[in-house]
């Protein structure tokens, strides 16, 4: 896919033709993976390749980098970089119809489109950097509407923090009948595994997959019509193939917590209630929490849940919610904003909550009577 750029350079080469919205879409399809603000100026152009009938599209952050391509009229093979951020901007407001790219000397590069005529300084296309080659071996297809919803389950839960290296992407599990997907901030952990798809493997196979790479990877499959995703990896990569486009990543090193030991097991105090019942409630009631911390409090007793919450700045607010619940009264707090984010993505109905005790982590899982998944959120609780 790659051409050698210094002899097509020399000569003033590169000259293509294409359509502004196909063009549009795949730049847009890169914007997530440029570099903003760069030490390493490559870095915030993207390198076009042109070559048989069509342009190739590559952008990175060296962790991170897309590939992708467009049909193109190509009236001379050759490579060019041209600034990403600029490029994007200008092309989104050229008219619909045909837009003319060729490299100049000096490694400008001049786009013509009706009666815009525009000049953008690119850099050398020698200065960009190798990217890695997919593996000709051991390639897994993932159904992408099922990994579609494995990152939707758990990307809020990964963590933020940089010291915190192993959380800062998820673990995917995959073995021969099941596909799972761990995510954990150390706070809160997201678990959800599938059992409809077969895969590929021996055994099985465990990666850590950064929490930029799965964003990307997410809007990839929003963007894309593609069926399956066809993952690889080799040792410092991981490769997501979607359609046309190929997602590569730095993988992350190191162990992941051995998360299997903090599901809980004897939370015997269940309750069942609709989610958006519950969202409602602690969205109001969250309005009064301490600000840094979200702190709400919720009581189980007969036949209802209370949510409250006080701060000395703002003041105190309560809400019941009237629901079937025959065990031991239970108080808890947790963090508003934890539990919102699973709240979001439950897929309405209605969710189970099971608790121990006041010390002990909560469990949430949806009440829905799809099979495919099995999905569970842990809480640790909070003192208040």
């Amino acid at each position: 896919m790659a051409t050698t750029g210094a002899g097509a350079e020399a000569q003033g080469a590169m000259e293509i033709v294409v359509s502004k919205s196909d063009l549009q879409k795949e730049l847009t399809a890169t914007q997530g993976v440029v570099e903003r603000k760069t030490t390493i100026p490559i870095l915030s152009n993207f390198l076009f390749e042109a070559g048989g009938d069509k342009l190739s599209i590559t952008a990175t952050d060296l962790d991170l980098s897309l590939r992708t391509s467009c049909p193109a009229k190509v009236k001379k093979e050759g490579s060019c970089t041209v600034p990403a951020r600029k490029l994007y901007d200008y092309v989104k407001l050229l008219p619909e119809g045909d837009v003319a790219i060729r490299l100049l000397e000096n490694h400008w590069v001049a786009i013509r489109s009706g009666r815009s005529n525009t000049k953008m300084v690119g850099m050398a296309r020698a200065n960009f950097p190798a990217l890695p080659t997919f593996p000709a071996s051991d390639v897994v297809k993932i159904p992408a509407q099922i990994l579609r919803t494995l990152i939707a389950k758990t990307i809020f839960a990964i963590s933020n923090e940089e010291s915190r290296y192993t959380l800062n992407g998820a673990l995917m599990v995959l073995k021969p009948e099941t596909v799972t997907m761990v995510a954990t901030d150390g706070h809160r952990l997201a678990h959800i595994e599938n059992s409809k798809a077969k895969f590929k493997v021996s055994g099985e196979l465990k990666t850590l997959v950064p929490k930029k790479a799965m964003a990307e990877l997410n809007t990839l499959l929003q963007l894309g019509e593609a069926e399956d995703v066809e993952f690889a990896r080799d040792e410092s990569t991981l490769f997501f193939r979607v359609g046309s486009r190929l997602l590569t990543s730095r993988q992350l090193t190191g162990q992941f917590p051995n998360y299997e030991a903090v599901l809980p097991r004897e939370n015997n105090k269940i309750v069942t209630v609709k989610s958006e019942d519950l969202a409602g409630a602690i969205q109001r009631v969250a309005q009064f929490a301490d600000e840094r911390s979200g702190a709400i409090r919720m009581r189980l007793d007969k036949n209802e849940i209370k949510i409250s919450s006080s701060s000395t700045e703002t003041g105190e607010s309560e809400d019941t919610i009237e629901t079937a619940y025959a065990a031991d009264p239970v108080t808890i707090g947790f963090n508003s904003q934890y539990l919102l984010d699973f709240l979001k993505v439950a897929s309405g109905g209605e969710v189970s909550m099971e608790l121990k005790d006041s010390q002990s982590a909560g469990q949430l899982r949806p009440d829905d009577k799809e099979q495919d998944y099995k999905y569970r959120y842990i809480v640790m609780p909070m003192r208040i």
